[in-house]
Order: structure tokens, then C-alpha cells, then sequence
């Protein structure tokens, strides 16, 4: 009788782990009868078709040698990386190619999650690719993932209420308290809710008036008085009649839904808003325009956080030299510019700036390569989430914003954040 209790506890294992093992050999194995091998590509969710249409394209191209499977990950940025950050730390070999939103390439790198991009597969990836997205996927100056696309914010203006666009956010400021005293739309849309978005909006800030958050080494914040003046603008904004009543639960699509409802004469947003303006509010298209980001200094260029996503092979994958193949195809100069016009997701190859296909849809093109080229990115550690949490916890909301003592516990923060060991949930 003692004999037989741990036989039959090791059948009931083994049955239990059956449906899993079969789960996952499917995910990772291929056509045995046709020698192709899958590979896994894991990313955001999207609507356009254009993902799914670059994955069928580049598996039809391999000539049978792999097939591309897109997996949808979560909407939200927070709940993809929870996915895959569960999956790798299990050693997950279903994974072949990551999707990764352009902050957590130092993380994915610390945690060895990832392949380093060496010897050819890198020369391919950084060959017309602009320089501000290369380095968002580069850490401790190795390449551990190709920008697949791209994406930063440009100043979009009502030509009607605004005839000449103002080139820093002081002069935008008194612009829209001059409508307001009009009784015409006046706020100005930005990101003030207590989220990713405002950190993007606060590092944007810090690096225009010259700063950065972290010291080139990520070892230690380095904020100073770009910081405060940056702090100082958003104050100046949401305690100004240029604030939008609900500026501090607002993030992009409210910002968008804003402008087309009429009651914003500017908007600090992404090229998104330009097709949905089209077509959500054709007579008020007719006044759209765009200009650069604002200026903290007149003197100096504005410097907007870029945002995208960049391809990184699994230290997991059983088939790397095919996933390092499969994801210089998946963004490919043809790729990318069906994923610009059908999904409305910049390019990172410099040359498709100039091509004459995108130009006539994004006539705001020369505007968004100026900003990429100029461009900023969020801080790079592998402690990001915390840095990011301290910040836009330490501003919420904007109009509470004392700008040095704000500056000085955010800086506490990220230096307690930085010491810390270990992956974060």
C-alpha cells in the first residue's frame, strides 16, 4: 500500500503536465512534414492589419524555412510586459520575437532575457535607422533589439483661433488666456493624468531646458534646474486659464476627443490625431495644422520623448539565427511604410521620409523627422517603472506642483529606486 500512493501521485503528475507540454510544444514547433519551423511573435495588439499583413508577407518570403504566428498581447503597456516578463523568467522557449514598448530594452538586457544584435544581423538593423530610436534599444552600449517603428508628438493648432503658432510654452500660454479673455476655445490638451503619459510630458520638459533625468551611467538622478524649470512650466499651465478643467485626468485620446469637440485651440499629441480629426470632424479639419513641439527656451530646441516599439529575440527561442531573420523582415522598408499608412506608426528608416507614398499621407512628415532627429528618450535602467512611478505620482496633479521641493522628492525617489535589486512586478 505505501508503494502504490507515490505511483499513483507520479501518474496524476504526468497527466496534469500532459495538456501543458502538448500546449506548449505546438506554440514552439513547426511542420514536421514540411520542415517549416514557427516562430513567435509576440506584440501590441493591432487593429489596422498591418502587423498581421508584414508577418503573412515575411512568411511567405522565407521560401517554407519559418511561418510567423502574431500573438496579440494586452492593450495596456503594463499588462504586455507583465505577460512576457512572467513568461522569460520561466524560460518560456515558446518566445521567439518580443515586441518590447522602448523602455524596457535595459531591463529585458539586465535580466539576460534578451540576444544581443551583433556581426551582420546589426549591421542590417542599423542601417538607415535614425539615430534616437537605435538608442532606445541599445544598453550599456551593446544593440539588444531593431527599432520597428517610432513615434513623438508635435504641437497640433487651430489656424482659425491661432494664425501663427507660438514657438515656446510661455507664448502658448499667454496665447490661450488671450482667447479665453475672448470667450473662444482656449485650453491646451496634454497628458495630466497620473500615468506613463506624464512622465513623458515632464522628461520632455527636463530635456528642452537642456537637463536629463539620469546621469549618462543611470547610476544617479541628475535633474538640477532644468528640472525645476520643467516642473514650473506644467505648474504654470494647469494653474492658468489655458488649463483644461479635467487636465488632470486626462491622457491622448481625451486630449484628442478635446479637439474635436471644438473647445481646445491647441493640442500636444501624436500623428494619430490627424486621420481621426479627418474623419471625426471634417469641417474642423479644415483649420488643422501642425508646428513643432514648444520650446522651454527660445533659444534652444524643444526636445519631445519619442515612444515605439522595438524587436528583440528571446534568449529562450530555439530557432534564434530565424527570429533575428524573421524580425529585420517584419520591419523592412515595405513593412514600415504599410504600417505608416495603414497604421499610423512612424517609420524608423530615415530614407522612407523622403518617400513620395508617405508624404502625401503624413504632409506633416518633415515635422516628424525634424522632431525624431532632435529627439529625447525616457530614462534608460532596468528600474524604469519605478523612475517613471516617481515621477508622475510626485506631479499628480499638475496644479499641486511645488517645482523644487516636487523636483527634490522625486529625486529621492529615483536614487531609492536605482539601489534597489531585482525585477519589478
Amino acid at each position: 500500500m505505501r508503494t502504490a500512493r507515490p505511483a499513483r501521485a507520479r501518474r496524476l503528475r504526468v497527466l496534469a503536465v500532459l495538456p501543458l507540454l502538448a500546449s506548449v510544444l505546438a506554440a514552439c514547433g513547426g511542420d514536421e512534414e514540411t520542415g517549416t519551423t514557427t516562430l513567435n511573435w509576440y506584440n501590441f495588439p493591432d487593429d489596422s492589419g498591418a502587423l498581421q499583413e508584414a508577418a503573412d508577407k515575411c512568411s511567405r518570403d522565407s521560401g517554407g524555412r519559418y511561418r510567423i504566428n502574431y500573438n496579440k498581447l494586452p492593450r495596456t503597456a503594463d499588462g504586455q510586459r507583465q505577460q512576457m516578463v512572467r513568461r522569460l523568467a520561466a524560460e518560456d522557449s515558446s518566445l521567439d520575437i518580443l515586441g518590447l514598448d522602448v523602455t524596457w530594452a535595459a531591463e529585458f538586457a539586465e535580466a539576460r532575457w534578451i540576444r544581443e544584435w551583433t556581426g551582420e544581423a546589426k549591421r542590417r538593423a542599423t542601417a538607415d535607422t535614425l539615430r534616437v530610436p537605435l538608442q532606445t534599444a541599445t544598453w550599456k552600449g551593446r544593440l539588444y533589439a531593431v527599432p520597428y517603428n517610432t513615434n513623438t508628438q508635435l504641437l497640433w493648432y487651430r489656424e482659425d483661433l491661432v494664425p501663427k503658432p507660438p514657438v515656446t510654452w510661455a507664448e502658448m500660454i499667454d496665447q490661450a488666456s488671450e482667447l479665453a479673455r475672448q470667450g473662444k476655445p482656449h485650453f491646451v490638451e496634454i497628458q495630466g493624468a497620473q500615468y506613463e503619459g506624464l512622465t513623458v510630458w515632464f522628461n520632455t520638459l527636463v530635456n528642452s531646458a537642456g537637463g536629463s533625468i539620469l546621469n549618462p551611467r543611470a547610476t544617479e538622478a541628475t535633474l538640477g534646474p532644468p528640472a525645476v524649470r520643467a516642473a514650473a512650466v506644467m505648474r504654470d499651465l494647469a494653474n492658468s486659464p489655458a488649463a483644461d478643467p479635467s487636465l488632470s485626468n486626462q491622457m491622448e485620446d481625451q486630449n484628442r476627443l478635446a479637439m474635436e469637440a471644438g473647445t481646445a485651440a491647441f493640442e500636444l499629441n501624436y500623428p494619430f490625431v490627424y486621420p481621426s480629426m479627418k474623419t471625426n470632424n471634417p469641417e474642423l479639419f479644415k483649420q488643422f495644422r501642425w508646428a513643432a513641439y514648444p520650446r522651454v527656451d527660445a533659444d534652444r530646441p524643444s526636445r519631445p520623448t519619442i515612444g515605439g516599439i522595438d524587436l528583440a529575440v528571446s534568449a529562450y527561442s530555439r530557432h534564434p539565427q530565424l527570429a533575428f531573420e524573421a524580425a529585420l523582415c517584419l520591419r523592412n522598408r515595405e513593412n514600415q511604410l504599410t504600417a505608416a499608412l495603414t497604421g499610423g506608426l512612424p517609420p524608423t528608416l530615415r530614407s522612407l521620409y523622403d518617400e513620395p507614398e508617405l508624404i502625401k499621407d503624413y504632409p506633416f512628415a518633415k515635422e516628424v523627422l525634424a522632431a525624431l532627429e532632435s529627439a529625447s528618450v525616457r530614462p534608460q535602467t532596468p528600474a524604469y517603472q519605478n523612475v517613471s512611478i516617481a515621477i508622475s505620482h510626485t506631479l499628480s496633479p499638475p496644479s499641486g506642483i511645488k517645482p523644487e521641493s516636487s523636483v527634490d522628492t522625486i529625486r529621492e525617489q529615483i536614487d531609492r529606486a536605482l539601489r534597489s535589486e531585482g525585477v519589478i512586478p
